[in-house]
């Protein structure tokens, strides 16, 4: 996954891609836990913080953006 500071740089629509994005590889997760391939359990509370951390920083941004409208 990408480093907090990289993320930072992405606008608010390519962090909600990246989280749909991240969302289906831990739906890919998912099934391979549920079959018993997966190797790692631990990737799967990983994946999950990824989806909430970029999905947090779109929604920042978001706030942002709105804050700057009420402003002007």
């Amino acid at each position: 996954m990408a480093t907090l500071k990289e993320l930072r740089e992405l606008s608010a629509d390519e962090l909600t891609a990246r989280a749909k994005e991240l969302e289906q590889s831990l739906f890919e997760l998912k099934t391979k836990h549920a079959t018993g391939v997966l190797d790692s359990t631990a990737a799967l509370a990983e994946m999950r913080r990824d989806v909430a951390r970029c999905l947090t920083l779109a929604g920042e941004k978001r706030g942002q953006a709105a804050q700057a409208g009420k402003k002007e």
